[in-house]
């Protein structure tokens, strides 16, 4: 049974990746492109990624890592944007997977999604795969090449697990029969926890998208007096709105936020552009959101701040927070209510983190909020999972799975070390 395990950019501390320039929807590669390279070299990588981003040592690592691995695996990697969520990513490798066979299919989709499909796993498997893979903070190509040795070890382990079946059958009636008040109770406990979590979460996104919403309506522009450049970018600002307001309509897991906030960050810098050309000024270059609440829209400058009790670490910041913090202030940090009390959103533990993946990405993730956050989020991370863009120590989340560079360029510490 082909089975899907995703890591979720959140969850990847370990991992970086830089974040180029998201690609078009029209620029998904053909299926039977894929197809081709496959069969050949097991290997496909999207054309659009260099050598720059991505040096031809690293890919001649993957092949090398395909070709020794004892099952069957392939490696797909597309730039940012390509294919924008799991679901779209599944589907692809459904239409590859039948014409190339069985085997491991590792799919990353620039800063967003890492899917590994493996035709040798079942439905029935833990975590174990996925757990073992995050934990080993490697970059992003080492993590790829890793693959083919974790689903042999799941593999092992499923074999040892089969010669004990039948006890363990044995053992699971008598526990089911004893037990199963206890186990339907742990359940309820689980699905009351997820559900008091996902409404937590949505209240905190549907703040965001109001925010918006009202930078939006409190424009005052006449579309049919300005230049075709800033109604492009206005009517970007109003479409990310819409896409992020109905997908939090439909989200029914707390990570699904991670679409959400991608939306608003997208909208957010479309109205900075769309001011910019108002005013007849340059219209700025994309950065993160601020870090200390995303609300007040992209940053201009990286300051050096540290946590309550933590080190210092460069975190991007608007000119309010900035200012803040070169004087020794307080930035205006975004608070959320866990448990009845307020606290920052970055320590509000796992339940948040696919909030901050959308707006930052795997890279802030994997430098930044590893001090803060690693230590509550890590236990339930792994069983859930976030994946958002930049994952360094110290870039954006274009995408890094690493440390230091953005999903956008394949390079130095990111995920593996490149921006795609």
């Amino acid at each position: 049974m082909l089975r899907r395990l995703v890591l979720p950019a959140l969850l990847t501390a370990g991992l970086s990746a830089v974040a180029m320039a998201p690609a078009s929807a029209d620029s998904v590669p053909e299926a039977g492109a894929v197809v081709d390279d496959l069969r050949n070299d097991n290997v496909y990588i999207d054309p659009d990624i260099t050598t720059d981003q991505l040096p031809q040592a690293e890919r001649d690592t993957l092949a090398d890592a395909a070709d020794s691995a004892a099952n069957p695996t392939y490696y797909v990697v597309l730039p940012s944007g390509t294919l924008n969520s799991e679901a779209s990513v599944d589907s692809y490798i459904e239409d590859v997977q039948p014409e190339v066979g069985d085997g491991t299919y590792a799919v990353l989709a620039g800063s967003q999604t890492l899917v590994i499909n493996s035709t040798e796993l079942d439905a029935s498997e833990d975590d174990a795969l996925r757990e073992d893979l995050l934990s080993r903070n490697e970059g992003q190509v080492d993590t790829l090449v890793a693959v083919p040795e974790a689903v042999e070890d799941q593999e092992s382990a499923d074999a040892a697990s089969s010669a004990f079946g039948a006890i363990l059958l044995g053992l699971l009636v008598v526990a089911v029969a004893g037990g199963g008040f206890f186990l339907y109770r742990g359940k309820k406990r689980r699905d009351e926890q997820k559900a008091k979590e996902l409404a937590e979460i949505k209240e905190m996104a549907s703040e965001d998208v109001v925010r918006l919403g009202e930078d939006i309506a409190g424009l005052r522009i006449d579309l049919s007096a300005v230049d075709e450049a800033t109604r492009t970018d206005y009517t970007h600002a109003m479409d990310s709105y819409d896409r992020a307001k109905a997908t939090l309509d439909t989200i029914t897991e707390p990570e699904q936020v991670k679409e959400v906030t991608t939306a608003l960050e997208d909208g957010r810098y479309a109205m900075v552009a769309t001011r910019a050309r108002m005013n007849g000024e340059p219209v700025p270059e994309r950065r993160q959101p601020c870090f200390f609440n995303p609300q007040h829209g992209p940053s201009d400058q990286d300051v050096m701040w540290a946590p309550p009790g933590g080190t210092s670490r460069s975190v991007p910041a608007c000119p309010a927070c900035a200012q803040a913090v070169h004087s020794g202030g307080d930035p205006d940090v975004r608070q959320v209510e866990v448990d009845g009390q307020r606290r920052p959103y970055y320590d509000a533990g796992p339940a948040y983190a696919p909030y901050a993946g959308g707006y930052f990405g795997m890279d802030m993730m994997g430098g930044m909020f590893t001090g803060m956050m690693m230590g509550s989020m890590m236990g339930s991370m792994m069983g859930g999972g976030m994946m958002g863009g930049d994952m360094g120590g110290g870039a954006d989340m274009g995408g890094d799975f690493g440390g230091g560079g953005d999903f956008g360029d394949f390079g130095g510490g990111d995920f593996g070390g490149f921006d795609f």
